[in-house]
């Protein structure tokens, strides 16, 4: 019996879907072909992608290449750093409690609202007039 040495998981957050796939390697970090910290100029993003992988000790372990898709910035980060959870936990299926008292294996359910008529958005109404 083989040994499989690569993890696909998918990661969606808003409107960005993230593709993540984990080989068993020294610590390299692609996404869109870029490096992590080319890609997500913010620190507190690439702290927060980065969180599932320190807290299970798995920095140098593996090679991480994602390609995500759609919506912005902090959405592409929270998408990426769901699917980089569900890869390590099909690679290390003892790391479920760390990460599920984390938060980190819940998608993050709210979207943004939808415009409703007769108002100038969401929940923001025009402006109201007495006289």
């Amino acid at each position: 019996m083989s040994q499989v040495t690569e993890y696909i998981a998918i990661g969606r957050r808003k409107s960005a879907t993230a593709r993540v796939r984990l080989v068993l390697g020294k610590g390299i970090f692609k996404v869109n072909g870029k490096e992590l910290k080319d890609y997500f100029p913010r620190q507190v993003l690439i702290k927060d992608i980065m969180q599932p992988i320190e807290l299970t000790d798995s920095v140098k372990k593996f090679d991480i290449s994602a390609n995500i898709t759609g919506g912005g910035m902090t959405g592409q980060a929270g998408a990426l750093r769901l699917g980089i959870t569900r890869a390590i936990l099909k690679s290390d299926s003892s790391a479920k409690l760390s990460l599920k008292k984390a938060g980190l294996l819940t998608r993050d359910p709210r979207q943004k609202e939808r415009k409703k008529y007769g108002q100038r958005g969401a929940r923001a109404r025009f402006q109201f007039s007495k006289r």
